[in-house]
């Protein structure tokens, strides 16, 4: 056994009850298995960051995920020990390991093919921001508000879940193109955060009885462009706004995320939009971001030096320790974090160190 390499591994899986609707105290279970070591064509890393994401819900109640392995989730990680050409122990990478300790990567691996490792430079970031701005969920933002939606100068632009990861990176886009952005978020704090920190010129609460209205206050020229990240009122409310020639891209639906299985609630929202979307030629898309996985370098080219400089601002939430991952699962898909969810497992190399 290398030097390096210890010889437990913990991470957390699925418990193998029946789901509900959303995660609860049975829904995972802690476990303990032996340190692999790597083959040829791999590395063995140590977790240093783990995102918690909406979509991964959908992976559980899927049942994409094998039985008894790691709940999937996007990672940074650092590299221990290393017989993947091009990696060396100490490297930092952003890759999957998922709610683990630690994890191979590389050949043999199993993992979504746009799941790519990828070598980190602390000199161009927080190593965090992999997982966040200037990771999956950046592309995710980029792709559907840039590439998609295509906002223009002086249209109205609403985004969904505005202070969460892919929100609060989506409106920022829209304002950089010359857009009004409107978002729909939580708590009174969080709104005043999108408009005074992130820029935007409006937020209202979906958590107000008075949502519908006060979306047609802030959009009194109507909507040009929604980002949807959360279906439900949000959408209801965005409906009858829809300006001619209106563009929608759905990036999730995490208000049905604790749907029935078998249910299809973007086939409802399609229904329920349908004769709105037809008489004002609205056009509705889905996005699957690993469509877009080829622009990855055009999108951080033009991302990094917005984020570098600050104009493109963004918050996280970091909880720390690896038993606080259900928990903090559970926050996120309540809306009770603030930010984009990370939980710290271990030592970051390059925190400044108080």
């Amino acid at each position: 056994m290398a030097a390096d390499r210890p010889a437990t591994n913990r991470f957390w899986t699925l418990s193998g009850k029946p789901l509900g609707p959303w995660p609860d105290a049975e829904t995972f279970e802690l476990r303990e298995a032996p340190v692999e070591a790597p083959a040829d064509g791999q590395a063995l890393t140590r977790t240093i960051y783990v995102s918690l994401d909406p979509y991964q819900w959908g992976y559980k109640k899927r049942g994409v995920e094998p039985a008894g392995a790691p709940c999937h989730a996007r990672t940074v990680s650092e590299v221990l020990e290393s017989r993947m050409a091009g990696y060396a122990p100490g490297d930092l990478v952003f890759n999957t390991n998922g709610w683990s300790e630690l994890g191979l990567m590389g050949e043999g691996v199993a993992r979504p093919s746009y799941m790519f490792p990828r070598r980190l430079d602390p000199a161009e970031g927080r190593i965090s921001l992999a997982v966040g701005v200037l990771g999956m969920l950046g592309l995710t933002a980029y792709a559907g508000m840039v590439l998609m939606a295509e906002p223009k100068a002086g249209e109205t632009v609403v985004v969904s879940a505005a202070s969460g990861g892919v929100g609060q990176i989506a409106g920022q886009l829209a304002k950089l193109r010359g857009a009004r952005v409107v978002g729909m978020a939580g708590r009174d704090e969080k709104c005043r955060y999108v408009v005074d920190e992130l820029g935007f010129d409006a937020c209202v609460s979906h958590l107000r009885p008075s949502l519908a209205e006060d979306l047609r206050a802030a959009c009194p020229a109507g909507v040009d462009v929604y980002f949807e990240n959360v279906g439900g009122s949000s959408f209801d409310a965005v409906l009858p706004l829809f300006n001619r020639g209106a563009r929608m891209t759905i990036c999730g639906l995490i208000a049905h995320y604790g749907d029935a299985p078998g249910s299809d609630a973007r086939a409802e929202l399609m229904n329920r939009g349908a004769p709105i979307f037809a008489a004002r030629g609205v056009s509705v898309r889905g996005l699957a971001v690993g469509d877009f996985i080829g622009r990855h370098q055009e999108f951080l080219d033009f991302v990094s030096p917005h984020v570098a400089a600050g104009r493109i601002k963004y918050r996280e939430d970091i909880r720390r320790g690896l038993e606080t991952l259900p928990d903090a699962f559970a926050e996120m898909l309540r809306g009770d974090n603030f930010g984009k969810m990370l939980v710290q497992v271990s030592t970051d190399p390059t925190a400044v160190q108080p």
